[in-house]
């Protein structure tokens, strides 16, 4: 008999100790539901601001594309419609590429290239 009063007070402490667990995995969701709705609304505003950027670097380069005079206003009047590919090679060198041999694909970090201009005059 006194078996079956100790085995019954191990239970109801078990179930004490079980009910616990339930109460602090119910408030563990709780937050992790509050941070999710979080990080939702913040993805939300996030993702508007990339969207305006993009929509904004698009248009500039749509713009870029559309005044062809810009950058051949730095290109000697004798080499202007030269060709598509002359265009492009202009427009690298305007954006900070270099457009010689001798170091063709590479930022230009200080000014002007002689090598670029004088390839661009030909």
């Amino acid at each position: 008999m006194k078996d079956i009063f100790l085995r019954v007070d191990e239970l109801e402490s078990h179930l004490g100790n079980v009910h616990a667990d339930f109460g602090d995995l119910k408030l563990k969701i709780k937050e992790l539901l509050e941070e999710n709705q979080q990080l939702r609304i913040e993805n939300q505003q996030l993702r508007k601001v990339l969207k305006r950027e993009t929509e904004s670097a698009i248009a500039q380069v749509q713009e870029a594309a559309e005044e062809p005079a810009a950058v051949k206003g730095d290109i000697p009047s004798a080499a202007m419609g030269v060709g598509e590919g002359y265009d492009n090679l202009a427009r690298l060198y305007h954006e900070g590429f270099h457009i010689c041999n001798v170091y063709y694909g590479h930022l230009r970090m200080e000014g002007d290239c002689l090598f670029c201009l004088s390839f661009l005059s030909k």
